[in-house]
């Protein structure tokens, strides 16, 4: 098993930054991919970012490039999302998940946290 613990959202106005940190425990993988994902309400989880953990290939959705940036710790098994320029739109409920294989940009992972919720207001 493995447990991803996300922190760091909240609420903040258009054109703000945030923080988002997801930290991984329990039995590890030898070379995972790992996923940010978002939700809004009444949408289906949309896929924004995810990393290679071993190579640190990076992977953004389109609408998110040159404003977010993934990035990992290995030493703290913990992986980030750096969230600049945030819109409206940006807001939902964001999860951390893990792949014990390449990357892919659908839900297609093993394990997800249990998501943190960002509000972005205009």
């Amino acid at each position: 098993q493995v447990q991803l613990v996300e922190s760091g959202g909240g609420l903040v106005q258009a054109g703000g930054s945030l923080r988002l940190s997801c930290a991984a425990s329990g039995r590890t993988f030898v070379n995972p991919a790992m996923g940010w994902f978002r939700q809004a309400p009444g949408k289906e989880r949309e896929f924004v970012a995810a990393i290679e953990w071993s190579g640190g290939e990076t992977y953004y959705e389109d609408s998110v490039k040159g404003r977010f940036t993934i990035s990992r710790d290995n030493a703290k098994k913990t992986v980030y999302l750096q969230m600049h320029s945030l819109k409206p739109e940006d807001t939902g409920v964001y999860y951390c998940a893990i792949r014990r294989d390449a990357v892919v940009l659908t839900p297609a992972y093993d394990y997800w946290g249990q998501g943190t919720q960002v509000t972005v207001s205009s």
